[in-house]
């Protein structure tokens, strides 16, 4: 007879929305989740936990990009608390948003021509910056769980040799970056197990309106969570699709 699973704490960045909410979701339905840690800027919506579950869903409002809230967060409310899962979704698409509302075209909104400091520097202080604030803060909870898994939404966007197409001037480079924060990681925090998974397509709001060829949150959160209870050390620091097959970096 097998083992009952032990109670896991898990930690959900970006919780409010798109994949992060249906993490969520997913997650407090689990027998085996004892409490979620969610964390976003917006409050989750009425229909975040799932009715009739004995999850303990705890919401706390954190600006990633502020090291002191991330660090108030660990050492104070969840001082001593070990994460077993940590799943960081919050991230930006990196489009110059005047273009954006204006044309609604994601490709004319990340083109050189159109590209500007300020949405450069925001992308990263979000999607690469904030990825190395919220795991450097955490990493004191994550050691003192038995096998700490960390998943980074990545994006194949940032894979230097997939890109054949050009554009995407803010959103691909900072994937790129964020892609080397994490590999670093997984070398210099052997005990805890990281991997960055590309979602797919989805559909999650990163763009004010359906792109085409966008898979649903469903379709793309059944294949990811296959590949997140496979994963052991072994594949610690690798960029995967949600197959689980590798992207060349």
């Amino acid at each position: 007879m097998s083992k009952p699973a032990m109670p896991q704490t898990i930690l959900i960045t970006g919780a409010s929305s798109g994949l992060g909410l249906a993490f969520l979701q997913h997650y407090a339905t689990q027998p085996s989740t004892s409490l979620i840690i969610a964390l976003d800027l917006r409050p989750l919506p009425s229909s975040a936990t799932p009715p009739n579950t004995s999850t303990q869903v705890l919401f706390q409002k954190v600006d990633i990009t502020t090291p002191t809230q991330l660090q108030t967060l660990a050492t104070t409310d969840l001082n001593n608390t070990p994460i077993d899962l940590l799943i960081h979704c919050a991230g930006i698409r990196g489009l110059v948003e005047d273009v954006a509302n204006q044309k609604q075209d994601v490709a004319a909104a990340e083109t050189w021509h159109v590209m500007n400091q300020d949405t450069m520097r925001r992308t990263f202080e979000i999607n690469t910056i904030g990825t190395f604030n919220v795991i450097s803060a955490l990493l004191p909870n994550l050691r003192l769980a038995s096998n700490p898994k960390v998943i980074i939404l990545s994006s194949r966007m940032g894979s230097i040799a997939s890109n054949t197409s050009g554009g995407g001037y803010a959103y691909r480079a900072s994937k790129a970056a964020l892609n080397a924060v994490v590999k670093s990681f997984s070398i210099d925090v052997p005990e805890v197990s990281f991997l960055l998974l590309h979602p797919g397509r989805v559909e999650t709001g990163l763009v004010g309106w359906k792109e085409e060829g966008a898979i649903s949150v469903g379709e793309s959160l059944k294949d990811c969570l296959s590949v997140i209870d496979g994963l052991g050390k072994e594949g610690s620091g690798r960029l995967v699709d949600r197959f689980g097959v590798e992207i060349p970096w």
